[in-house]
């Protein structure tokens, strides 16, 4: 099988990816022990399933699930959210819409929350470009890009004004999805921007020369663009914020969370008077979302109280299966499109294209 055959297969459209006909039963047993696992096939009449079972009638099964335990009721709840994405066309937006995705607080999910939605919306048949310039390079690894030190990166395009079509390589894994690798050197380049001419702005030329020349040679014009930045507040962050026409903030739902916005809500302020009087924080969504804990829920009640225009509808649950998908240098739509944490991701997808 040849890479490309393998990678046609290995991602289903987002109609597919989001429906209730790509959910087996048995597959949602990860999860679980299997101990757990036996009493809940038991007390949702399962038992009789075997793993040939057509996709159709495990979805019949799943439809007469008796809802009396919580394991049971959360299976119907998610079959019935995969209904509604069924069939879901997404719009493309007028203008390329470019996205930063911030929040100076580390491991709150920025680059999950950029790789994912990047990749559900290619999935749908936009055209999407991830710009990684966090020097940890792992919005390269999560798409299955080369990002050694060796190859030319972002870094080239911020500093040696490499013009960024020379950068840029497609995802293996998803069609119309391409990156712009970050590789170690992006570690020295705040020191080197501070010298630079027009150094808050260099980001953005390079992406209005980018979309010129697809332009000049015929090809489709971007649809999004997704910038994920490294969780600071320096000159590599400034330049993603000049060249971004919308923000989104990715917030995990625990206290220091909060405390995190508010300082960068204030950047953010003074980027729009001083640099880019265009940009608006138009995006945020709550991620590692703990249902069993209270305090997640008061967290998300606080931030959907003080921001309910920009919040999302939908929130990403911790997840094992979204942890794990790096490691395979995928996203969590092709690691495991039925597992929880992509069908959550799907929905933010869905939300940020329709709006």
């Amino acid at each position: 099988m040849t890479s490309s055959e393998a990678s046609t297969q290995r991602i289903p459209p987002f109609v597919s990816l989001g429906s209730a006909r790509a959910f087996v039963a048995p597959a949602v047993a990860h999860d679980y022990s299997q101990n757990h696992t036996a009493s809940v096939v038991k007390s949702t009449g399962m038992a009789n399933v075997s793993r040939e079972t057509s996709v159709s009638s495990s979805r019949n099964v799943l439809d007469s699930i008796d809802d009396s335990s919580p394991i049971a009721r959360e299976l119907a709840h998610e079959n019935k959210r995969r209904e509604r994405l069924l069939g879901r066309e997404l719009p493309k937006p007028e203008n390329t819409r470019i996205f930063t995705v911030s929040n100076q607080k580390g491991g709150v999910g920025k680059t999950t929350t950029t790789v994912n939605i990047a990749a559900a919306l290619a999935a749908a048949g936009l055209n999407v470009l991830v710009i990684d310039i966090d020097p940890q390079g792992n919005a390269s690894t999560a798409l299955g890009i080369e990002h050694h030190a060796d190859i030319d990166s972002i870094y080239d395009v911020l500093i040696n004004d490499l013009p960024l079509k020379d950068v840029v390589a497609p995802c293996p894994d998803i069609g119309n999805l391409i990156c712009a690798p970050a590789t170690i050197h992006l570690a020295g380049a705040e020191i080197e921007l501070v010298s630079l001419v027009a150094r808050e702005q260099r980001l953005r030329r390079a992406i209005d020369v980018y979309a010129k020349e697809r332009a000049k040679n015929g090809e489709e014009r971007l649809d999004y663009i997704f910038i994920d930045c490294p969780p600071s507040l320096g000159l590599l962050t400034v330049n993603a914020f000049c060249a971004a026409n919308e923000v989104l903030i990715p917030i995990q739902c625990e206290y220091y969370a909060l405390e995190g916005l508010s300082q960068l809500l204030k950047n953010i302020e003074m980027i729009q008077k001083h640099l880019n009087a265009d940009l608006v924080v138009s995006t945020i969504l709550l991620t590692m979302y703990d249902g069993r804990t209270n305090l997640a829920a008061q967290v998300a009640a606080e931030v959907r109280e003080h921001f309910p225009e920009q919040v999302l509808g939908a929130v990403v649950p911790r997840s094992v299966r979204i942890s794990e998908a790096p490691s395979y240098q995928q996203t969590v739509m092709t690691y495991d499109p039925s597992s929880s944490g992509a069908l959550s991701y799907l929905e933010a997808a869905a939300e940020i294209a329709e709006r």
